[in-house]
């Protein structure tokens, strides 16, 4: 019987549009860009030209630290424009599909027939490394290293996660191979599910803990900190759940095959569903004609907490599982709006007289209330304020607040003791939530996780 681990300490952000379970057309786009900023801390160095003919799988750019790490087209074509900003930095390559999809070949055998280094090599060649992330520092993962443990978590806690019971559930024999080809980078596979999952209890070479909590307790980072926190000198590697798929694929077809079932949600959409995408298409493809009408959106590729707000020309990163649309709010004007008492504002705190509708005896009576919700602020940043309001919402065993203070004033010592080796920016998201100093709280962790790297690597 699987261990449950259950934890008290987060929110659950309820936000109306969750997808519905139905997948509707398969997006075909005409071009695809690959944008290497989406790829945190590499310096990429092209290995095409453009008007070059490319496949499925062929080697677009490579990373200058790692130069066996590629990163490779999604589909089949004709390489349309290199395009470059200051310094030559390469902003994009954009690749003319011709909608074959065609892949470059590669022969392998069930991953339980090869090497350690048979496995990782296709994994290199192919360009699905980069989907391989290490703690510490949250960054694709040294092919070089060995990791002590790889952490996968089956379920999304975030607000209108994509459903991975709806999307791998149909696909479990690329999953259960993709795991295989895992188990031979390291011995020990930790497989998070939700507590009372179906769906992924028989899957093998895993060890499998059950864990139950409101959110962020489907984040890998809280996973690990659970089960086999990180110290100095320690590495562990994760992926996502659905990327497990893309390495399945390769083992089982011989083919490099990026279609990601992606999910559509949020209270501005018409009609949340899924759809059959290539990560790197226009998100306009996906969100033209089935948003609302007569009011600003704010379009994000990911959930509403740590995803990237985007436009509608943009591409969709490689790394997302949902496009999130919500009200922008920045046509909203409100007088003396932080003297009313907000009845369809939620707090997280309190602070409002919504407080009321989250009491067990309302929502035993009238059900979950659901909130309007947009981007805006809502208050001005100001000096961190040590409340212990980040202890409630972070279920880890480290103390947020003081790291936090570390991590701004640059004290790597402190970083180090305080738990900054097992944390990533999604995992802090909340915190910057309920933040009453309104701190940027993501972006302090990744810049002091890539001081911390360049500090000691």
């Amino acid at each position: 019987m699987a261990k449950l681990i259950k934890t008290k300490r987060g929110l659950d952000i309820q936000i109306e549009g969750k997808a519905k379970e139905i997948t509707g057309e398969t997006i075909i786009s005409t071009e695809i860009a690959l944008i290497p900023d989406y790829y945190h801390g590499i310096i990429p160095k092209m290995m095409v030209r453009e008007g070059d003919a490319v496949k499925a799988g062929t080697p677009v750019f490579y990373d200058k630290n790692h130069p066996e790490v590629y990163f490779v087209s999604p589909v089949s074509g004709t390489v349309k424009a290199i395009n470059r900003g200051e310094r030559r930095k390469i902003l994009s390559i954009v690749v003319n599909s011709d909608g074959k999809n065609t892949s470059e070949s590669f022969k392998l055998k069930s991953p339980d027939k090869l090497s350690t280094e048979e496995v990782k090599s296709a994994l290199l060649t192919s360009g699905l490394w980069p989907y391989i992330k290490q703690r510490p520092y949250d960054v694709i993962a040294n092919p070089n290293g060995s990791p002590k443990a790889i952490f996968i978590s089956t379920f999304d806690s975030a607000p209108l996660a994509a459903s991975n019971d709806y999307v791998i559930g149909s696909q479990m024999k690329d999953f259960q191979t993709g795991i295989d080809a895992l188990k031979k980078l390291c011995p020990e596979i930790n497989l998070g599910i939700k507590s009372g999952n179906t769906v992924f209890n028989n899957v093998s070479n895993v060890t499998i803990t059950e864990f139950d909590g409101p959110h962020p307790v489907g984040n890998v980072g809280i996973q690990i900190n659970k089960l086999n926190p990180v110290n100095k000198g320690e590495v562990v590697w994760t992926i996502n759940a659905q990327d497990v798929l893309y390495i399945g694929r390769l083992f089982n077809n011989g083919v490099v095959d990026l279609t990601r079932q992606m999910a559509l949600a949020g209270p501005e959409v018409n009609a949340p569903q899924y759809y059959n995408v290539i990560p790197g298409s226009p998100v306009k493809l996906v969100t033209h004609g089935k948003l609302s009408s007569g009011i600003l959106h704010c379009i994000i590729c990911g959930n509403v907490l740590s995803g990237i707000e985007v436009s509608e020309s943009d591409y969709i990163d490689p790394y997302s599982t949902q496009i999130t649309v919500i009200h922008d709010g920045s046509d909203v004007h409100e007088l003396v709006g932080w003297a009313m008492p907000r009845f369809n504002k939620f707090s997280a705190s309190g602070t409002f007289f919504t407080g009321i509708f989250e009491s067990k005896i309302y929502k035993s009576i009238f059900g979950q209330k659901k909130y309007d919700y947009d981007t805006r602020l809502l208050g001005g940043k100001r000096a961190i304020i040590m409340s212990g309001e980040y202890d409630k919402v972070l279920p880890m065993d480290i103390l947020p607040e003081y790291l936090f203070k570390a991590m701004i004033t640059g004290n790597i010592d402190k970083m180090e003791a305080l738990g900054a080796y097992e944390i990533a920016p999604e995992d802090v998201a909340l915190c910057e939530y309920v933040c009453t100093s309104k701190l940027p709280l993501q972006k302090i962790v990744r810049d002091s996780l890539d001081n911390l790297k360049s500090e000691l690597e």
